[in-house]
C-alpha cells in the first residue's frame, strides 16, 4: 500500500511489518492518537481459516483489559472490504531483541518481566483463552518496562476449533508434549511454554537445540531438559525448579495455571539475593524427572528419533543434590543470618523492613519502573494542626516527585500530549502544568494511584507530628523554596522525610486525591484565571506542601490549597502512592 493512505478515521504513515496481516503505525486523525492499525492481506481475505482465525483475534483480544495485555481499541472493515484492527500502538521492543541485545538486566529485573508476563496468562485464562503461541517475539516490553502479551493468531476460546485434523498450531521450540501429539489442548500448553520462554529469559539460549522438526519433537517428547546452561549462568536452584516444575512432560505435573507460578515469582523477587534464594527450592516443588511412554492409542502419531538423532543428554545432577550437604548448609546459613542480625540491626526506624499491620514483612524501598517509592509502615500519626491521632494501613509513596523522564514515557506509550512548555532536555526536572485528570490517568498507568491528604501528610511529617520534613527546626537550606526555579526532584536530599521521601516540602506543590468544596472566596479567585470560569458542578481538589516561589511556614506540612481539577501551573506537580501488600 502506497503511503500515506486512509483507513476510516486512521491515517497510515509507516508500514512496520507483516504476513498474512500488515501492521501499519497510523494516527487517529480524531483524537490524534499514535495506533497500530493490522489489515489483512488479499492472500489472507481469499484463506477462509487465515480470515476466520484474524476475526477470533479481534474479538477475542477486543474483550480483553489488562495492563500487561496489548489493548484493542477498534475493529472494521477497510473500502477494499479487508478487515482491520486497531491497537495500542507500542514503542520500546520485543523479547528476543531484548535478550539479543542484554537488555534484560540482572536476576531480579529478569523475575519481573516473568511475573508480567504469567500475571497475563492468568487473567487471559480467568477469560477461558488459550494462547497457544507464547515466545518471545509476543512479548513486548515498552521503555519503561512494561510488558505486553500480544499476538492472538492462533489463541482458543472454549467452544472454538478452527484448526485442520493433523494441523499443529504453534511455534515448535516452545511447544508442549501435547501440542506436538495433538492431544487434549488446555491452557498447561501456556504453563510450558512460559517455562521455555523463563528458560530462555534466564539463560539467553534455548533448552532445545534441535535444527529440523523432527529433532525438536523428539527432544520434547523424549528428552529431559537440560538445566545446565541455567546452572552455568548461575541462576538459583529454586528458579531452576519452578523453570522444570513447568516444563513437566505430564500437564498434570505442572504448576496447574498460572496463580502458583505469580506467587513463586513474587516470592522469588522478595527472596532476591538473600540466603533465603540460594538455599529453598521452589514451593511449587519440582516435576518428576520420569519420562512419560508415547501413547500406544494416540491417533496421532509419536514421533520416533531420526536416524542420526543423539543419545538424549543425561544431565549430571549438581553438587547440592548430596542429601546431608543441604540441611547442613541451611542450618548454618540461618545462623549466620540470626547472628547478623543481633549484630548490625539497625538502630533508627528509617532502615530494614516493615509491616502490612498484620505480621506481613515489607520492603522499605520498593522499585517500579517508574521510580523508587518508600515505605509508610502502617500504624498511628498525629495529623493535622491539632495533631489528632489518625491510624492508616501501610502504603508505598513514590520517593520524589513525578519527573519528566517518566511522564513523557506515559505520553509516548499513551499517546496523550506532553504539558505545554515540556523541556525534553530536563529530564530530571518534576513534570508540571498537568491537571489532576493527566495525574490521574499517569498514575494508573504506572500501576499506582494519588496519594490522600493523610496518606500524604504522614509521608511528609512521619509519626509524631514534625513541622518539616526534617524536624522541628525551621531551616530553608534543605528545601527548594523561595529559589524562583524549580529543581531536579532528587536534589535537598538532607530535607528527606522520616520514611525517605524527598522534596515534600518546596520544588512544586503536589496534587492529594482528596476532593473538597471550595469557599466562595476561592471560587472567586478562579473566575479570572480558567477559561470558561469554574462552574457550579467543577469538582474541587487540593494541593499540598509548597512550590519553589513559596517561603516556609509553621503550617507548610498541615495546611492545604483548593483548587479546580483542570487547574495546571508551573510549580504544581505530583507523585504517586500505592498500597502495601
Amino acid at each position: 500500500m502506497q503511503l500515506p493512505a486512509r483507513v476510516g478515521k486512521y491515517e497510515l504513515e509507516e508500514f512496520l511489518g507483516g504476513g498474512m496481516s500488515h501492521v501499519y503505525r497510523a494516527r487517529d486523525t480524531v483524537i490524534g492518537r499514535t495506533v497500530a492499525v493490522k489489515i489483512l492481506t488479499e492472500a489472507g481475505c481469499q484463506d477462509a481459516e487465515a480470515k476466520a482465525r484474524f476475526l477470533a483475534e479481534a474479538r477475542m483480544a477486543g474483550n480483553v483489559a489488562h495492563d500487561n495485555v496489548i489493548s484493542i481499541f477498534d475493529f472494521g472493515e477497510d473500502e477494499n472490504h479487508r478487515p482491520f484492527m486497531v491497537m495500542e500502538f507500542l514503542r520500546g521492543e520485543d523479547l528476543r531483541l531484548a535478550i539479543k541485545n542484554n537488555h534484560t538486566g540482572d536476576l531480579k529485573q529478569k523475575l519481573k518481566i516473568a511475573l508480567q508476563v504469567a500475571k497475563a496468562l492468568e487473567y487471559i485464562h480467568s477469560q477461558k483463552i488459550v494462547h497457544r503461541d507464547i515466545k518471545p517475539e509476543n512479548i513486548h516490553i515498552t521503555g519503561n518496562g512494561v510488558v505486553k502479551l500480544m499476538d492472538f493468531g492462533i489463541a482458543k476460546t472454549e467452544g472454538l476449533a478452527m484448526t485442520r485434523a493433523g494441523y499443529v498450531l504453534g511455534t515448535p521450540y516452545y511447544m508442549s508434549p501435547e501440542q506436538v501429539t495433538g492431544q487434549g489442548i488446555t491452557e498447561q500448553v501456556d504453563v510450558y511454554a512460559f517455562g521455555v520462554l523463563l528458560f530462555e529469559l534466564l539463560a539467553g539460549v534455548k533448552p532445545i537445540t534441535g535444527e529440523t522438526v523432527e529433532r525438536i519433537f523428539y527432544s520434547i517428547l523424549h528428552e529431559p531438559l537440560n538445566l545446565n546452561p541455567l546452572f552455568a549462568s548461575n541462576v538459583p536452584q529454586a528458579v531452576c525448579d519452578l523453570v522444570s516444575h513447568c516444563t513437566a512432560k505430564s500437564p498434570a505435573d505442572r504448576p496447574q495455571g498460572f496463580r502458583p507460578v505469580c506467587e513463586e515469582l513474587e516470592q522469588l523477587i522478595v527472596d532476591y539475593g538473600t540466603p533465603t534464594m540460594a538455599i529453598r527450592q521452589s514451593r511449587v516443588g519440582a516435576p518428576s524427572m520420569e519420562l512419560p511412554k508415547p501413547p500406544s492409542n494416540s491417533s496421532v502419531p509419536a514421533v520416533s528419533a531420526p536416524p542420526s538423532a543423539p543419545a538424549p543428554v543425561e544431565t549430571a545432577p549438581p553438587e547440592s543434590s548430596k542429601k546431608w550437604l543441604v540441611p547442613a548448609l541451611a542450618c548454618l546459613a540461618v545462623v549466620l543470618v540470626i547472628a547478623a542480625y543481633f549484630v548490625f540491626r539497625p538502630s533508627h526506624a528509617g532502615a530494614g523492613t516493615g509491616t502490612t499491620g498484620t505480621g506481613t514483612t515489607l520492603e522499605r524501598v520498593k522499585a517500579t519502573p517508574t521510580g523508587e517509592m518508600v515505605l509508610v509502615p502502617a500504624g498511628q500519626f498525629l495529623y493535622g494542626e491539632n495533631k489528632q491521632p489518625v491510624t492508616l494501613p501501610a502504603f508505598y509513596i513514590d520517593k520524589t516527585e513525578v519527573p519528566n523522564k517518566y511522564y513523557k514515557g506515559f505520553c509516548d506509550a499513551t499517546g496523550n500530549p506532553l504539558p505545554d512548555g515540556f523541556p525534553a532536555d530536563k529530564p530530571d526536572l518534576p513534570v508540571v502544568n498537568i491537571t489532576m485528570i493527566e495525574a490521574r490517568a499517569f498514575a494508573e498507568w504506572a500501576h499506582k494511584r494519588l496519594p490522600t491528604a493523610k496518606e500524604w501528610e504522614k509521608a511528609a511529617r512521619g509519626p509524631n507530628g514534625l513541622a518539616y520534613p526534617w524536624g522541628d527546626n525551621r531551616d530553608s537550606s534543605k528545601a527548594n523554596v523561595g529559589s524562583h526555579q524549580v529543581r531536579p526532584v532528587t536534589d535537598f536530599p538532607q530535607g528527606a522525610s522520616p520514611f525517605g521521601a524527598l522534596n515534600m516540602v518546596g520544588n512544586v506543590w503536589e496534587f492529594v486525591d482528596e476532593q473538597v468544596t471550595p469557599t466562595e472566596h476561592t471560587v472567586d479567585r478562579f473566575r479570572a484565571a480558567l477559561k470558561p470560569p469554574p462552574s457550579e458542578g467543577e469538582r474541587w481538589f487540593m494541593m499540598r506542601g509548597i512550590g519553589y516561589q513559596e517561603t516556609l511556614s509553621p503550617n507548610v506540612l498541615w495546611d492545604s490549597t483548593t483548587v479546580p481539577s483542570r487547574w495546571k501551573h508551573e510549580d504544581l506537580g505530583f507523585r504517586c502512592a500505592m498500597d502495601a501488600r
